[in-house]
């Protein structure tokens, strides 16, 4: 039996320096594709699915976050102050105390096909990293499973894994316990000045001693927006293949 989640955790603190002239008066997920922005699109997405706490983790131009709680139900913003010096789980940690129990995680750059939220919340496995079949896009993550499916590396350097199972869609599904890991494994690099280690390296290092289930989805439609080819591709492939699976599902 699945236990209900109905909060979600968005982390948005990036300046998203690759797309350049798009971000320097906007953060990345206010990108607008077919007249509705990345962010707002997501957000859409999780209250349909039931999710209706909605947990954004700010940073650059926060301002444009804390706007959407006067649109949508259920928003609150925390802003990680020293974002420009800091990885997204540094973003994580700073707002972990206002996360009471299971949540999904999500990156703030996403276009996917909500059926993904699906994937997660139907299923009864407490902690799950949502992973795809290869998009070929520029800048994967990869990453290594074991023969049980649990996880044991992630690296945009393919050269470091001994195979690749899959690639990191930036939607996870995680157990309050994780998290209260994922912040004792990074507490003692953050004491050491290490604190631009993303959320993913917190996974991977709390999977050493915990499982952590990987669920790969082979032919998901979805795409993460670092630059300008990424956009490009997510308006001509990604968000096209959206539309019809939407439609082919009625």
């Amino acid at each position: 039996m699945t236990t209900p989640i109905h909060t979600a955790v968005i982390l948005a603190a990036g300046m998203g320096t690759r797309l350049k002239g798009y971000t320097t008066e906007m953060p990345k997920g206010f990108l607008v594709i077919d007249g509705q922005s990345l962010i707002e699109r997501s957000i859409s997405n999780l209250l349909d699915a039931g999710i209706s706490n909605i947990l954004i983790g700010t940073g650059y131009f926060h301002e444009h976050f804390d706007s959407l709680r006067e649109k949508f139900p259920g928003i609150s913003t925390f802003r990680n102050e020293d974002f420009a010096t800091t990885g997204s789980m540094y973003t994580l940690y700073v707002l972990r105390d206002l996360i009471k129990g299971p949540f999904l995680l999500l990156e703030s750059d996403l276009l996917y096909d909500p059926i993904a939220l699906e994937y997660l919340l139907s299923d009864a496995t407490e902690d799950i990293i949502l992973a795809s079949g290869a998009t070929h896009s520029g800048d994967e993550v990869f990453i290594q499973h074991s023969s049980d499916g649990f996880l044991q590396n992630m690296s945009k350097d393919r050269s470091i894994l001994e195979h690749i199972e899959g690639e990191l869609v930036g939607i996870s599904k995680l157990s309050k316990d994780t998290l209260n890991k994922m912040a004792a494994f990074s507490e003692p690099l953050f004491g050491k000045g290490k604190r631009m280690i993303n959320y993913e390296d917190a996974l991977v290092g709390t999977s050493l001693h915990h499982n952590i289930h990987i669920k790969v989805i082979q032919d998901l439609a979805w795409c993460e927006i670092d630059d300008e080819d990424h956009l490009r591709r997510a308006v001509t492939k990604v968000y096209p293949r959206i539309l019809e699976r939407a439609k082919f599902r009625g």
